[in-house]
């Protein structure tokens, strides 16, 4: 019934009256049931999407005008607060646990119109490169079920990829929007660190996390960044650098020539796939044929960048995860004869499951008196280090481009026996959250092996607009 393309044709729909927010809501619903299989879902809010339609249809019946996402079907990553809802970060830890409030980011969706449709899986508390650490059992990757979807983001990533939503929200604190959408096939956004408030959103390392945003194209990615950007008074990391209208500046300056910088040890890496590293090879002099700059850069800080950030995000996340007890929500053993210290120990290691509780202890370690110095306070100048670099570069450069993942998606259970190959294949992703920088998984080109790729354009902080701009660009130069 429905074939969406884009917000902008549905909306022209809705408005001709050829279908309505309430079938919309029935056709997803059912293909969401239909594809039950890919377990991208780990609720579904249909009454509550049913009614949010009939009302958005009523409204657009009686001659009011259509709201910004009007009738636009949204999924949000099981990690964001939904009032009334469970929220659990696919944590058996908050089992049965509900929302009192509303997340800053899903309060604008809906004020704007948008029906949200489900929560979806995720890694455990975000942390994970493909939705396998999860309590409720891996997403699967709609093109070919025996491959990963990509993580921490992936169930947000499969439900736009499989058609269950028009787009989705997940976060990124690592490459967790990037990573999966490239797996999958389709458009990720990583804001500027402070572009969208994170009030509502589970923490996992708070000076990394960000939501972001999956969409099937570029224009309707932006939409949606135009709608949550802005202000909070609720977050006090929430930047107040003006939102710019992404959407409505996309196409201006269509004839304008980039300079992009790629960092030459990115293609030099021997785990690089020999069909990513060519394709983008091919894209860079496609690129400079068309009278764009394009120019090959040292950076030698690369090889210490995953350290960084694990040795980083590990530490913060054993401070955010420490008031999961679960004694004031949440899973909680009910052995009556357990000591207080005996009932936080045994909650906690029924509660959490292997990889979180992993992290949490790599976190603690680095924290503790001996290792501080020695760890956690070298990770911070390696961090600096990076930023004052990557400001050098953008002093110069447009944007950087390079691969989003050293390889296309792989097979279900292949990585889960070797943590720190897990973790090196982050490298790519990982460079942006250290830096707060923005950044975009764009789709193109497609693997011998019958799986997308596609190449990541980072910019400047606050550099949205441009961001958007150069990636409309290239996706339809890939």
């Amino acid at each position: 019934m429905l074939g969406f393309t884009s917000i902008t044709y549905y909306q022209q729909q809705l408005a001709e009256g050829a279908i309505t927010c309430v079938q919309v809501v029935k056709h997803y619903v059912a293909q969401i049931h239909l594809q039950k299989h890919l377990n991208a879902f780990t609720n579904i809010f249909e009454a509550d999407a049913l009614e949010q339609a009939a009302v958005l249809d009523f409204h657009l019946s009686n001659g009011r005008l259509m709201l910004p996402l009007h009738g636009v079907v949204v999924a949000i990553k099981d990690v964001l607060c939904y009032k009334g809802h469970p929220v659990t970060a696919a944590s058996h830890i908050l089992e049965n646990f509900e929302s009192v409030y509303n997340a800053t980011a899903v309060q604008r969706l809906l004020d704007a119109g948008a029906i949200l449709i489900g929560s979806c899986n995720c890694d455990e508390f975000a942390m994970g490169s493909t939705n396998e650490n999860s309590a409720y059992g891996p997403v699967l990757n709609a093109i070919d079920n025996e491959r990963v979807s990509g993580g921490s983001s992936g169930g947000s990533a499969v439900a736009v990829q499989a058609g269950l939503c028009m787009v989705s929200l997940g976060s990124d604190t690592g490459g967790s929007v990037r990573q999966p959408a490239d797996f999958c096939g389709v458009v990720g956004l990583k804001p500027t660190y402070g572009r969208v408030s994170r009030y509502g959103l589970i923490s996992y390392a708070s000076s990394f996390d960000q939501i972001g945003i999956f969409g099937n194209n570029v224009q309707d990615v932006a939409r949606v960044l135009e709608i949550i950007a802005g202000p909070d008074e609720m977050d006090g990391t929430c930047s107040s650098v003006a939102v710019g209208q992404y959407s409505k500046d996309l196409d201006e300056n269509t004839e304008q020539k980039y300079k992009f910088a790629y960092l030459v040890p990115t293609l030099e890496l021997p785990g690089l796939d020999a069909e990513i590293k060519q394709q983008i090879e091919g894209l860079f002099e496609q690129l400079r044929t068309e009278g764009h700059k394009v120019e090959g850069i040292p950076f030698p800080l690369l090889e210490h960048i995953v350290p960084a950030y694990y040795i980083l995000t590990t530490a913060e996340a054993s401070s955010n995860l420490g008031r999961f007890d679960g004694l004031r929500f949440g899973y909680q053993c009910r052995d009556a004869k357990l000591t207080l210290t005996d009932l936080y120990k045994t909650n906690r290691t029924k509660g959490f499951g292997r990889e979180v509780k992993r992290r949490i202890m790599l976190g603690t370690f680095v924290l503790s008196a001996g290792y501080y110095d020695s760890y956690f306070a070298k990770a911070q100048q390696v961090r600096r280090l990076i930023l004052d670099e990557t400001a050098a570069i953008f002093a110069n450069f447009d944007a950087i481009l390079m691969p989003v993942s050293p390889t296309t998606a792989f097979k279900l259970g292949e990585k889960m026996t070797d943590p720190v190959a897990m973790y090196l294949a982050d490298i790519y992703t990982v460079f942006a959250n250290l830096a707060g920088i923005p950044g975009m998984a764009l789709p193109g080109f497609n693997h011998s092996n019958g799986m997308p790729f596609g190449i990541q354009v980072l910019t400047n902080r606050f550099q949205e607009l441009s961001l958007h701009r150069i990636s409309e660009k290239l996706s339809t130069t890939i």
